[in-house]
This record gives C-alpha cells, sequence and structure tokens, in this order.
C-alpha cells in the first residue's frame, strides 16, 4: 500500500529532523528549507499534506498558503510557528490550515494531527481566505496553551452565526476577543456595537438597548436609536451580562426568540438582524442557582462559550507582553522605548497581575512616563506592585508552612504503627508530582516529562506503574 506524501516546509533543519522522525513511519516524507522551493515542486507534483512554518526567508508560510489553497483547495495543510499571537492563528485558518501548531511541539502531537487531517479530509470546512484587519487584537498574544485554545476556537467560530459566550476576569481581553470574532465573520463590514450591561443603571438599559419613542418617558424628548439597531447587520456585544435585571434577561430572552424587538413606548416591531456575543466575569451557573439569572437565556446566549486564561495561569506570556506593552505605550506617548532590567522582569513573571492584561498594560503605561532613566528597576514599580508582590510571597510563605505542619502531624500520628510510612510517602508524592506535571502540560507526556527532570519512556512507565 502506497503511504501518503507529506511535505515539511520549515527553514531550520532540526524541525525538518523532528517531523521527518516522527512521521517517515505513515507518510512518504519530503522536506523543503523555504516556501518557494516547495511551491516550484508543487507545479510537477502533489502531497497529500503539508506542514509548513510561519516565518521563512522570502516566501512566508501564509503566503504559501494561499497559493497552495488557489490551487489546491481542498489540500489539508497544518502551519506551525515560534511566533504565536492571534493575528498569525487567525490568518492560519483563513487561509484554510487544518490546524496551527504553536512551536515547541510534541512529536506525539505532530503524529497524531498529521493522520486526522488526513483522515479527516473530506470533512473539512474550509474558511474563505479574505483581507481583514487585525489591528484591534493586536494585544491578544502568547504562547500559553489556554490561549491558544482560544484563538484556535475564535479560527473555527468566527465565520458562523452561532451565538458566544465569553468567560474571563475583568482585564482578560473579552472585548478584544468579541471584536476578533467579528472582524473575521461575514458582518465584519458592518458594525461592531459593545455596551457594558453593569454600567448603566437598569431602568436606563432598556431604552440604550432598544432605544424609545419621543414621549415614552419623561425627558424622551425626541425619538432614539437603541444599540439593537445601531448594530443592525453587524455584532452586538454585551459586556458583563451577568449584571442583567431580571426584567430585561425577560425582554432579551423574547428578542432572541422572535428576532424582533420594540422600541420603549414603541408599538411597531422592528426586525432585529444581529450576532450576539456576551461575556462575563461571573460564573452564571451559580447566578442560575441563586435565581438572579434565567437558565432558559442562558442556554440562548450558552451556544458555544471561550474562557479566557487569566494572566497569572500564562506566565510564560508576561515576557513577551511586557516588552510588547513598554514598545506600544512609547510609541503611543511619543516617549524613548524603556527597557525592563532582569530582576523586575522576574518579578513581574512571578506576580499574580490581579487586574490581568489590564493592569500589566497600565502598569507599562505608567513606567514608560515615570521612568526617568532608560531601564526600569524595582526603585520605579509602583508601590501597589511591589505591596502586591509582598503580599504574595507572604501568602506564599504561609502556604508552605502549612502544608509542612500537615505533613509533621501525619508522620507524628502513623510513623509509630506504619513501618512503611517512608515508602508510601514516596510513593504518594510521585504519583502527585505525575499528575500535576500532566495537567500543567495538557496531557503531553514529553513536556510533562521536563518539568519533572525524566525521560519521556521514564514517565511513561511510571504512568503504568502508578
Amino acid at each position: 500500500m502506497n503511504r501518503s506524501k507529506l511535505w515539511v516546509i520549515d527553514d531550520e533543519e532540526s524541525i525538518r529532523t523532528v517531523c521527518r522522525s516522527a512521521l517517515e513511519d505513515s507518510f512518504k516524507i519530503e522536506t523543503f528549507a523555504n516556501g518557494s522551493e516547495a511551491l516550484l515542486a508543487l507545479n510537477s507534483d502533489k502531497p497529500d499534506l503539508i506542514i509548513t512554518d510561519i516565518k521563512m526567508p522570502g516566501l512566508t508560510g501564509l503566503e504559501l498558503l494561499q497559493k497552495v489553497s488557489e490551487k489546491y483547495p481542498n489540500l489539508p495543510t497544518i502551519v506551525i510557528t515560534a511566533h504565536s499571537d492571534i493575528d498569525n492563528a487567525l490568518s492560519a485558518y483563513k487561509g484554510g490550515a487544518f490546524e496551527y501548531l504553536p512551536k515547541p511541539f510534541d512529536v506525539d502531537t505532530i503524529r497524531n494531527l498529521a493522520l486526522k487531517a488526513l483522515n479527516n479530509n473530506q470533512d473539512i470546512q474550509k474558511i474563505e481566505t479574505k483581507s481583514v484587519n487585525l489591528s484591534e487584537s493586536s494585544k491578544i498574544i502568547g504562547k500559553a496553551k489556554s490561549l491558544q485554545n482560544v484563538f484556535k476556537a475564535i479560527g473555527k467560530i468566527s465565520k458562523s452565526e452561532i451565538t458566544v459566550l465569553i468567560r474571563g476576569e475583568s482585564g482578560t481581553g473579552k472585548e478584544l476577543i468579541a471584536h476578533a470574532i467579528h472582524e473575521n465573520s461575514v458582518r465584519n463590514k458592518m458594525p461592531f456595537i459593545a455596551i457594558n450591561v453593569a454600567a448603566i443603571p437598569h431602568d436606563l438599559l432598556e431604552s440604550e438597548l432598544f432605544g424609545h419613542e419621543k414621549g415614552a418617558f419623561t425627558g424622551a424628548q425626541s425619538q432614539r436609536i437603541g444599540r439593537f439597531e445601531q448594530a443592525r447587520g453587524g455584532t452586538l456585544f454585551l459586556d458583563e451580562i451577568g449584571d442583567m435585571h431580571p426584567e430585561l434577561q425577560t425582554r432579551l430572552l423574547r428578542v432572541l426568540s422572535s428576532q424582533e424587538f420594540y422600541r420603549v413606548g414603541g408599538h411597531n416591531p422592528i426586525k432585529s438582524d444581529v450576532r450576539i456575543i456576551t461575556a462575563t466575569n461571573q460564573l452564571i451557573e451559580d447566578l442560575i442557582v441563586s435565581s438572579k439569572f434565567r437558565e432558559d437565556l442562558y442556554h440562548r446566549l450558552n451556544v458555544f462559550k471561550l474562557e479566557l486564561p487569566p494572566l497569572r495561569e500564562r506566565k510564560e506570556d508576561i515576557e513577551e507582553l511586557t516588552k510588547y506593552f513598554l514598545k506600544t505605550s512609547a510609541k503611543e506617548l511619543k516617549v524613548e522605548e524603556k527597557n525592563i532590567d532582569k530582576n523586575t522582569l522576574e518579578y513581574f513573571i512571578n506576580f499574580d497581575w490581579p487586574g490581568n492584561i489590564r493592569q500589566l498594560e497600565n502598569t507599562c503605561r505608567y513606567l514608560t512616563i515615570m521612568c526617568s532613566s532608560s531601564l526600569i528597576t524595582m526603585d520605579d514599580v509602583p508601590e501597589d506592585i511591589k505591596v502586591s508582590i509582598n503580599n504574595v510571597n507572604d501568602r506564599t510563605n504561609n502556604e508552605d508552612d502549612n502544608w509542612k505542619k500537615s505533613l509533621q502531624k501525619y508522620i507524628r500520628t502513623n510513623i509509630k504503627s506504619d513501618k512503611d510510612i517512608l515508602k508510601k510517602l514516596n510513593e504518594e508524592l510521585e504519583r502527585i508530582l505525575i499528575d500535576e506535571s500532566l495537567k500543567e502540560s495538557n496531557g503531553v507526556k514529553l513536556e510533562a516529562a521536563k518539568l519533572l527532570g525524566w525521560g519521556r519512556n521514564t514517565l511513561a512507565r511510571k504512568v503504568r506503574q502508578n
């Protein structure tokens, strides 16, 4: 049986070697050091699957992807890159990529993905190639796997009309994500209208959403167009939907069900033609239990849920984000770009950032203005950040003391009666380490093994033993 042909296109020889080693048992492999070579070969040959880097000298992976999709629109392509941001991810999907994979990647991941792409080629729903301005989403950058999952989801849902609920803590970029979905949808030429439900008193929110007729209430001296009409043909983003008053929840549910609404004081129905995206920093499920949110409305809004990770769970992205915000702040304020010293950057990485991306961005803007030298040190960091850092350190020390005291208590209680106590503790500790490393690496055994300082085979053996 003839093996399927797979082309690997990457300017890094090590990546080409890794892919060949991982995939040569299942595919007939041909490698190329740049996109131009692959494009030339495409004139006389056709692979069954392509794996390509994005950033390459000369013809980029995205440019190659576009030319491949023009010639062979159903040819599955996997895009890999070390430059992981939402612009690249969405561009890859919009160019017709089957999947987008940030470096470094596990060999098992690339093997399984390649087989999946090939086996499911007939079912792939291709995303049309078109130019989209992603300037508003440029702050959504990072390599954290939780964020990559968000990128992938956006790429796959943007073309549909599906209703999206975005959940995340304050400052995680919920509106940026909503805007990115809109920008990459078929409605991108029409308005994107955002409204913070929590920022408007509930007795005014109905008029704000649906508009009102002249004389509908005291002070209504003229007709007013609401946000639903302003967003006609486009996207309406309702931020902090969990704070919506129950009466308005009922009204919104009726609009979603009937696809029409009335202005306050109006008698003529108005057709609703908007895509609804909502966001919240609350657990709506808890609000339902306490009768503060309608369950039927929740199911209407929660057709597709996006979970945005807090910054404290994306520590690997903090350095890149810090440098990005320092650069953009300097450009915005028209001053010299500041650098950050190693110790201060380490503080930033270890800090929890309760205000998430927004807090980090504001801190970088503050430092760009206030730091008198070109190098930011801890002396320049705002006091509230320093205090918070100290609190984090204190909390960490307390947590350390607590688990030590618990362990000491367990040993005192059992050391006389259990002669195998050391063996049992070692086994339990190893089991916990394995479980937590697998959680941290999202089940990728190679990465989990690296966290533990083991080889992949060692981890696999111990998993079987436990």
